[in-house]
């Protein structure tokens, strides 16, 4: 609770973590990156490493867990056996997932459910701000089962979707975590502008509250210090706008082209936590940087056919993306990102591009990795990422220290752009998963 509890105390910390760097000098060019001209980033959503990729061979899994696959409760006591679980349907007329008490340890999920059907149950909760933190409790990763259930610490045998394939033949990234404790926007924003965004004077009643000895008093949307670390949900559309600079500022100031390839963006341009772009002065519905930078999700394999892609693509898709609230299941989600992953490779593009294909924060999945200490936004816990390219690494798993601001470290590194803030200043690159020579 004592990462809590420097929520009120750390305003002048959290200022300096959202400036830029000292020194804003783009990062040092890296021989070879030059052969890289087209950066493609597929980002989905809410997997851990070991729900995923926890049995993946040469990657820290789940038999490195030790003392962290063993849940606590709220005291501190070790469960005798984990909780059953019958929550609610988020579809009633479909089945849900269903567990008795089990042993306390990590389980195959796909005794209970099978890994093509969605799981179809609400226990999203340890992806908040701070209730990641309490599951994450101070490193030892074991109390994921006390905030938000024994879902938690189910996994599935990676080695059946089609990405597992992707991961073998190209590069793992095993130590790659969420940049932000919080859940899908917070982390959407660190991907687009390494910062999170500040709402001075909000509403009272979405503004957390934490006691003096450190503990949560009452949760919220917003900091007590005015930044926003939870999905802005209702609250929206009555966000500020943003000035912060982005990652499409430092492209459009370096004329490098960039589009952000949203799910639904033709039938709906609404604010939504998946939409970090929306936040920005900039970039805000109907105004030239919109229409420049953002289109549908389904225009980015159109683009691939017509030779119209730009330098940089962010693919954020609407359905298929591999949440667990999805109503195709995860097997079908992972095939619609492996095919999105081949149009590219049977594009003009596959020669000069690198893909990343990554998620945007773990759910309230356990991971048994304790993420670095960086700064009071985090990074939160593993979540899975493949480097895909002709120049990739062949069969390599990459234990370098990673969070999702690397995915912006590798866009400034490749075309020499400033940095947007301390974070993907000092991150690394991704550059350990190619081969440039």
């Amino acid at each position: 609770m004592g990462r809590i509890g420097c929520v009120v105390r750390a305003t002048a910390l959290s200022l300096a973590v959202l400036s830029a760097p000292a020194v804003a000098e783009p990062p040092r060019a890296i021989p070879g990156l030059e052969k890289i001209n087209h950066i493609v980033v597929i980002y989905l959503e809410n997997r851990s490493f070991d729900h995923l990729y926890g049995a993946f061979p040469g990657a820290e899994g789940i038999a490195h867990a030790g003392a962290a696959a063993l849940q606590v409760d709220e005291n501190g006591h070790p469960y005798e056996r984990l909780p059953a679980f019958n929550g609610p349907a988020i579809d009633a007329s479909r089945p849900s997932l269903k567990l008795p008490e089990l042993p306390n340890k990590p389980f195959d999920l796909a005794s209970f459910i099978p890994i093509d059907r969605p799981m179809n149950a609400q226990f999203e909760k340890g992806n908040n701000y701070y209730q990641a933190q309490q599951s994450i409790n101070g490193g030892k990763m074991d109390r994921f089962v006390s905030v938000s259930g024994s879902p938690t610490m189910g996994y599935f045998d990676g080695s059946l979707l089609p990405m597992w394939r992707f991961a073998r033949q190209f590069v793992l990234a095993d130590h790659f975590f969420q940049a932000a404790f919080g859940g899908t926007a917070m982390n959407h924003m660190l991907l687009f502008c390494a910062c999170v965004p500040a709402w001075p004077n909000a509403p009272v009643e979405i503004t957390a509250q934490v006691d003096n000895d450190g503990k949560l008093a009452k949760d919220g949307i917003i900091s007590p210090d005015g930044f926003m670390v939870n999905n802005l949900v209702a609250y929206a559309d009555r966000a500020p706008l943003q000035s912060t600079p982005h990652i499409g500022d430092r492209m459009d100031a370096a004329k490098v082209s960039w589009t952000w390839y949203s799910g639904d963006w033709n039938k709906q341009k609404n604010r939504d936590n998946k939409r970090p772009f929306l936040l920005f002065r900039n970039l805000a519905v109907g105004t030239p940087g919109a229409d420049a930078h953002l289109r549908d999700d389904e225009e980015f394999v159109n683009d691939l056919r017509r030779g119209t892609l730009p330098s940089v693509s962010f693919v954020k898709p609407a359905a298929f993306n591999e949440h667990p609230n999805q109503m195709s299941g995860l097997l079908r989600d992972d095939t619609h990102t492996a095919e999105l992953v081949k149009a590219v490779q049977e594009s003009a593009y596959w020669s000069d591009s690198v893909i990343i294909v990554t998620y945007d924060e773990g759910h309230s999945f356990w991971d048994h990795v304790a993420p670095p200490k960086v700064d009071r936004w985090g990074p939160g816990r593993r979540i899975p990422a493949i480097i895909i390219s002709p120049f990739a690494k062949t069969g390599f798993v990459d234990h370098t220290q990673y969070d999702t601001t690397s995915i912006l470290k590798l866009i400034e590194t490749r075309f020499g752009l400033e940095p947007l803030g301390t974070r993907d200043a000092a991150v690394a690159d991704l550059t350990e998963s190619l081969n440039l020579r």
